[in-house]
């Protein structure tokens, strides 16, 4: 796939290969959405049953992007020159911009015994945990996907299914312009605030917090023994 590069695919401890395929981890650097996406769809279409699970962590350039709920009155309430792309995720609109981490979870639910409620719960938890090892407290609400610092979100997810696996993800703000958040209702839920580890003073940089979310990620999304 060309949008993809330094590809690391994660043993057990021991360096030996799992029972079942090992997660692979994609570092695509930035690029473009639209691309990306469609990379995922291909990817997921041509899944077979022993498909490896794989982790992509992308910085997308400014770009908001309509899940298959959004309403016309979600869109942008300025043209502030930032493109609008309607994808095939789940929820409404988001942003997606520099210094944000966005991870996309490529899995199959079908091997990992996983309903999409548990796997929302379980990428919360990934961010939830990165946060806490950094000494924010963060949770997640059961009437809005996501991660909040206070009331203020910090990240967001949102999901496609397709025969049984999973595309799309989260998006983390990391040390970001929050600006392009104001002309819209994040996830479609008016006046809702945003914030940044940047702005809650966690000062680690983009590549860091991406690589300690992937290894929360990847522990996260292992299959449960038999």
């Amino acid at each position: 796939m060309a949008v993809v590069t330094n590809v690391t695919e994660n043993p057990d401890a021991t360096g030996s290969r799992l029972q079942h395929p090992a997660i692979v981890v994609r570092n695509l650097g930035r690029a473009d959405y639209e691309p990306v996406w469609r990379e995922m769809q291909a990817f997921t279409a041509g899944r077979a049953p022993d498909t490896a699970d794989e982790l992509w962590s992308v910085e997308h350039p400014p770009v908001y992007t309509l899940g298959i709920a959004a309403r016309p009155q979600h869109l942008p309430r300025i043209d502030n020159g930032i493109p609008v792309v309607r994808c095939d995720r789940g929820g409404q609109i988001t942003y997606h911009g520099p210094g944000q981490v966005v991870i996309y979870t490529l899995v199959d639910l079908r091997r990992l015994r996983l309903g999409v409620r548990p796997l929302v719960r379980k990428l919360e938890h990934a961010v939830i945990e990165l946060l806490g090892d950094r000494d924010v407290r963060a949770c997640g609400r059961e009437d809005a996907p996501g991660v909040y610092v206070d009331d203020a979100k910090i990240a967001a997810l949102g999901l496609r299914i397709r025969n049984g696996c999973a595309y799309h993800g989260l998006s983390l703000n990391v040390d970001m312009d929050l600006t392009p958040f104001d002309a819209i209702d994040p996830c479609g839920y008016a006046a809702l605030e945003v914030t940044s580890l940047r702005k809650l003073g966690v000062a680690d940089d983009l590549a860091s917090i991406s690589a300690a979310l992937l290894d929360k990620l990847d522990a996260a999304l292992r299959p449960l023994p038999r």
